[in-house]
């Protein structure tokens, strides 16, 4: 109903900055974050077949730029409608060029690095054009996207350049690229953005649960169509360290920080808000959550032997990681800091030289023994107040 009036009321088009208030992520849109789960897994599956740590820095990196593609487009679906009909058929075309992109990650510090940067350019190219056509009359929101521009033709200039190199220099310059690209809102103010507080949070809820089917993703392939008592138990404790991953997030902080979002000033204090704690720290947490699934795959196809060093860190670490990413979003939103997962971070990167020297499933199930015990601690802690935080919001007559 909110989309009829909106259409009504724009003399049925959706091709302007009304915002989509009240209106969920549509079904266009979950389509198009479909092909972000190939470029998640192509992430790991690079990581996977380059296990060092020049290899998990590329993974990351190509994680990174292909994320900060992907959070624009949510941001640019808070002004348009992607049902519209030109806007669908724009959707599509970045659709296909993402997933030529993905298709790059393999070899983007190698044979296909340029390939990478201009196709990457489109996808990027695909969602300014469309703000700019949702921004004729809106002078701030067209002077972000232009500084969004600038931001992104650096960026795609210096990934085409670091194709003619290889080593240290060509990760520095996707790291440099990388770095300013995500700088640009601070560089070029964040008042003129636009965006629905209740779909900007669900579709970043909605990422996360891709980014964790990945984490299943990766038992199955780790599996190899092989089936023993260990590699079932391996499986086993990794859907459960999954699912400690999804309860840490979705139980209580989704849901607060949503509220948050929707409760603060419009503008600049609700814009910065949402740049700071889903445009730049959910990247934290998409990317640990991935270094686990990286550190699952291991384990599942190499339970009898030890880790070595990266896939350790990898899971440990990025568990410990993703906590503090969980930390920060919390200070954030509340200003304060939550010690229990800020204290099992640090003992789990602790942890991360002792997994090198026991048989994987030690840690695996190491890792979910803590994790497991700070949730029952969590959830005792918060008591009577996890169910207020829960229970449905009435709407106020």
């Amino acid at each position: 109903m909110a989309a009829m009036a909106a259409s009504e009321t724009t003399g049925g088009s959706r091709l302007g900055t009304t915002l989509r208030e009240g209106e969920r992520v549509t079904p266009l849109e979950l389509f198009f974050d479909l092909v972000f789960v190939l470029a998640i897994t192509q992430c790991t599956a690079l990581m996977a077949h380059h296990p060092t740590w020049s290899g998990l820095a590329q993974g990351l990196l190509v994680l990174g730029m292909l994320w900060w593609a992907w959070t624009g487009y949510s941001w640019l679906t808070s002004v348009i409608d992607p049902e519209e009909g030109a806007v669908r058929l724009v959707i599509f075309g970045a659709m296909a060029a993402l997933l030529l992109v993905s298709l790059c990650v393999p070899e983007a510090f190698g044979g296909l690095a340029l390939a990478f940067a201009l196709i990457y350019g489109v996808v990027r190219s695909a969602q300014i054009a469309l703000f700019m056509l949702a921004s004729p009359d809106d002078d701030a929101l067209r002077h972000s996207v232009l500084g969004l521009a600038a931001s992104t033709a650096v960026a795609v200039g210096l990934l085409a350049t670091a194709s003619l190199f290889d080593g240290l220099a060509q990760g520095a310059l996707w790291a440099l690229a990388l770095f300013l690209d995500m700088a640009g809102p601070y560089f070029f103010g964040s008042e003129g953005w636009k965006l629905v507080p209740g779909h900007f949070a669900e579709r970043h809820g909605l990422i996360v649960i891709i980014a964790l089917g990945e984490s299943i993703v990766a038992i199955g392939v780790g599996a190899s169509h092989s089936l023993t008592l260990a590699i079932g138990t391996a499986a086993v404790l990794g859907v459960a360290l999954t699912a400690a991953m999804w309860w840490i997030y979705f139980d209580i902080v989704a849901i607060v920080a949503g509220r948050r979002l929707a409760e603060a000033e419009v503008g600049r204090t609700q814009n910065e808000m949402a740049r700071d704690s889903y445009s730049y720290m959910h990247l934290l947490m998409v990317a640990r959550i991935v270094l686990v699934a990286l550190g699952l795959k291991t384990t599942i196809g190499h339970t009898d032997e030890h880790l070595h060093a990266v896939p350790a860190f990898a899971l440990l670490g990025g568990l410990a990681i993703y906590l503090f990413g969980h930390v920060a979003f919390r200070y954030r939103h509340v200003h304060s800091v939550n010690r229990q997962r800020l204290l099992l971070g640090i003992v789990l990167l602790v942890l991360v030289p002792v997994a090198t020297e026991v048989p994987a499933l030690v840690p695996v199930t190491i890792a979910n023994l803590l994790i497991w015990a700070m949730i029952v601690y969590e959830t005792r802690l918060y008591g009577e107040g996890r169910h207020e935080v829960r229970r449905p919001q009435t709407a106020e007559t």
